[in-house]
């Protein structure tokens, strides 16, 4: 093949890259929006036939943008397609004829551009839809693990393998889950609505804790080249600010819980580098921290304090409250960290909050206490397969100067992540330690 040959098809693979990163990008902003004025037409038992429609707009974009270009307006040419294809949908099928002409009326009414171009009628019309698919995908009869698998599909346009990789299971059972919640609600008739009294608060935590799973995806993703897809954490504070604005989520748990997600968004720019490697918190260049994001999560940290509520988030918040008051790592208020690590745990006694407490003790007590706290985790041999863990100890252990120990943890550590980034990182601090190990020996 000729050079000019060889660098046609480069850059026809380049576009087909670029367009494929694109629409991911969309489709992570607008499915939601897009499901929700479909399940509003075709009625939350069709829920599976308004994603189907969004998938294939999806597909229709993938297929054509290679050969005639994106459009000016991708995010429009995506909804005038799901337009479309709705319709067809509707004169197909006899169940909506006697409402075809006042639909199609409806749907002509349904702005193409985006949220920005829409009436403050519609976009209301939007927001009040996705937040009755929060509720709904939350409904206390669908199984707890079925909840969570269709809310990150629907509302945060995670993939099949994408779910399969954050419940730590397969594509085929996060499948049969999705089958089994759709069943269930088309079998129960759930309503389309918010809901209200003690079901609100009960489906609440439900649907707080589905945007938590999908920021912590996006901050730190559990697979993949990259370390943060900062698509899901903006999608996961856009979700969360929806639901803060209606009266129905407005509560203090859901300040605190965007208050947590903007104080950490905040440092993104800073986590890796240029090449896309692991910064610790104590490399970071904290110029680069968003100060207005923090702004923004300080008042809702404040929002947050309303009445006596104190949840799991109000804690992990005020500790992402003190790293970003920092500054520098020096500065840290580490004995301030610990002790609303001390409250966490009296209401999530779960060894993962163990573990990210031991650095705070690490910190304040010095590394030999932190590798006692580790010892001590209830529940501990839930983490033998953590990669974190090792990773924790072997920072411990090279702190000590027992390279030998941090080595073999890092080596373990190793083992048990395929994360691009974090493997990156955990070489150069293995070869790291065996340098002072060989230097100590010399």
């Amino acid at each position: 093949m000729s050079q000019t040959g060889q660098t046609a098809e480069y850059d026809g693979a380049a576009a087909t890259s670029e367009i494929s990163r694109l629409t991911d990008h969309l489709f992570r902003h607008e499915a939601g929006k897009l499901i929700s004025v479909l399940t509003g037409i075709f009625g939350i038992n069709r829920l599976q036939l308004a994603e189907d429609v969004v998938q294939e707009s999806l597909i229709r974009a993938l297929r054509m943008w290679p050969y005639t270009g994106v459009p000016k307006n991708p995010a429009a040419w995506l909804t005038q397609t799901a337009k479309n294809l709705a319709l067809d949908v509707i004169r197909r099928e006899k169940l909506f004829h006697d409402k075809e002409p006042q639909i199609a009326a409806f749907m002509e009414q349904w702005p193409s551009e985006s949220v920005v171009g829409e009436s403050p009628k519609f976009e209301n019309e939007i927001r009040d839809g996705r937040l009755r698919l929060m509720f709904i995908c939350c409904h206390p009869l669908l199984p707890p693990e079925a909840q969570t698998a269709l809310a990150l599909k629907v509302l945060g346009g995670f993939g099949v393998a994408e779910i399969a990789s954050a419940f730590l299971t397969t594509e085929a059972a996060i499948s049969k889950r999705l089958t089994r919640a759709h069943h269930r609600i088309r079998e129960l008739h759930i309503p389309f609505e918010i809901p209200g009294g003690d079901e609100l608060s009960n489906r609440l935590n439900g649907v707080l804790q589905t945007l938590y799973l999908v920021f912590n995806e996006g901050y730190k993703a559990s697979s993949g080249d990259s370390l943060i897809k900062e698509d899901l954490c903006r999608e996961a504070i856009r979700l969360t600010s929806l639901l803060a604005e209606h009266p129905a989520g407005n509560r203090p748990r859901t300040h605190a819980l965007i208050a947590l997600m903007l104080l950490n968004a905040a440092r993104l720019p800073a986590r890796i580098d240029s090449e896309g490697n692991i910064l610790r918190l104590k490399e970071q260049d904290r110029s680069t921290w968003d100060q207005a994001m923090i702004a923004r999560g300080m008042w809702h940290l404040s929002e947050s304090a309303a009445g006596d509520e104190v949840s799991t988030y109000h804690l992990q918040a005020g500790i992402a409250a003190c790293h970003c008051a920092a500054t520098n790592y020096e500065s840290t208020d580490w004995r301030k960290i610990l002790s609303l690590y001390d409250q966490l745990l009296e209401l999530d006694n779960s060894p993962i909050v163990a573990l990210n407490r031991t650095v705070a003790v690490a910190n304040v007590h010095g590394p030999a206490a932190g590798i006692e706290a580790v010892e001590a985790i209830e529940n501990g041999e839930q983490l033998r397969s953590y990669y974190l863990l090792y990773a924790v100890l072997g920072e411990f252990e090279r702190q000590l100067n027992h390279f030998q120990a941090a080595i073999d943890n890092f080596r373990k550590a190793l083992e048990l992540t395929e994360l691009t980034s974090e493997r990156s990182f955990l070489s150069e601090r293995l070869r790291d330690s065996d340098e002072r190990k060989l230097r100590i020996v010399a």
